[in-house]
């Protein structure tokens, strides 16, 4: 990776991902693409001794290398950590594994619903006495490359101090693990007693924290609350905090058959209310019978009720506040023409990032053998032919 740019270093075949459930005849496919937007792609041979060679005098330009690749696969092609940082002592590596080089599960291979299922996320999430679910987010993978960006960002700050780079190491397991922070903060109070924002039963010492379906999780009670019409997507998320319990109550009480709602006992106070959760979502539930998820939210924000629809994929795609952020953009690529991506969440006043397509296999090899390592033409030239950026040609039967 040069420091003015990200390259992606790939084999002649390409990285696996460009043919992951392709739907366009013979183009990268969308996994592909909307993962390596703004990169160059070289391919090398590692293979050749002269594309090993290409490699040495990347590293030599680079400030930070990056890989995940199976356990021991950049070992057995000679370049250890060890042997990396010989060759340009202050270059920062990262490396993501599923399970991390130590420990019985170092040479397990992992994938992101692996990670999910071994990191604690799957034990709680999903609805009580039902299987575990899935996060539709990739917590595994994305999750994992945020916190080893996060690794190398501050290895690369150290390694402008100090002039040595460092290994950085990010296990799936162990990214998820901390995402699920506050479950583990659960787990330890079941040491002392149940959970009272939990709307199934916990205990003392019950072991394992549960799952609560959509329980907020949190010092205020929050749930999903299904509206008209209906589909499977026609939620809204509510959160009832004390502060607006009373204006709450008020504006639904009277439509529900129940005008007292806000001095009514069973819920007049927060603990009350933690205990009668179901009585709370279910008069919630019907007062939203009559309501779509956008005029219930419309009601209850005046009432400065933290609320926010169920957004489905065609929710995001046309909406107008993720246009307006530039969080849903339109590319063009040469193999499959307009496509749209994900945009950039972080949002840089002086230097913001502008969404370029991903590239094409070995799209700029000449350019970074010339740019990054100054090859003059003439040697690339005498290196294709040598085969070091390219596989060999298959021998007759």
């Amino acid at each position: 990776m040069d420091g003015r740019r990200r390259d992606q270093f790939e084999n002649p075949v390409g990285d696996a991902t460009r043919g992951q459930l392709r739907d366009v005849p013979k183009a990268d496919s969308l996994y592909f693409t909307m993962l390596n937007c703004n990169k160059r792609s070289i391919t090398v041979n590692m293979k050749s001794a002269d594309g090993k060679q290409v490699f040495v005098d990347l590293l030599k330009k680079c400030d930070i290398i990056m890989e995940n690749f199976g356990p021991g696969v950049l070992d057995r092609f000679g370049f250890t950590w060890e042997k990396i940082h010989e060759i340009n002592p202050k270059i920062v590596m990262g490396s993501i594994k599923g399970f991390g080089s130590s420990g019985p599960y170092a040479e397990f291979k992992a994938y992101e619903n692996v990670a999910q299922a071994m990191g604690g996320a799957m034990s709680t999430t999903g609805v009580p006495d039902g299987a575990p679910f899935v996060t539709g987010a990739q917590i595994g993978d994305s999750g994992t490359g945020l916190h080893l960006a996060i690794g190398l960002l501050a290895a690369l700050r150290q390694a402008e101090k100090t002039g040595r780079g460092q290994y950085v190491e990010v296990a799936m397991m162990d990214g998820v693990m901390n995402l699920c922070r506050v479950k583990f903060r659960d787990h330890q109070r079941l040491n002392h007693g149940p959970l009272p924002e939990y709307s199934v039963p916990t205990y003392q010492n019950m072991g394992d924290v549960p799952r609560a379906g959509n329980d907020s999780g949190g010092g205020q009670l929050g749930n999903a609350i299904h509206c008209k019409p209906h589909g499977p997507n026609d939620w809204l998320y509510v959160v009832v905090q004390e502060a607006v319990w009373e204006d709450l109550a008020k504006r639904i009480g009277p439509d529900v058959g129940m005008p007292d709602m806000a001095a009514n006992p069973q819920l007049a106070t927060i603990g009350e209310r933690r205990k009668n959760q179901q009585l709370v979502w279910t008069l919630i539930n019907k007062f939203a019978e009559k309501y779509t998820k956008r005029e219930l939210m419309a009601i209850l924000n005046p009432l400065d009720v933290p609320c926010g629809p169920i957004m489905s994929t065609t929710d995001l795609a046309t909406d107008e506040h993720v246009r307006g952020r530039d969080m849903w953009v339109e590319l063009d690529h040469p193999q499959r023409g307009k496509w749209w991506n994900v945009g950039m969440p972080i949002k840089l006043s002086a230097s913001p990032a502008v969404i370029k397509r991903s590239p094409t296999l070995g799209e700029h090899t000449d350019e970074v053998l010339q740019e990054v390592l100054g090859y003059q033409k003439e040697k690339i030239s005498t290196l294709k032919n040598a085969g070091a950026f390219s596989l060999p040609p298959k021998k007759a039967a």
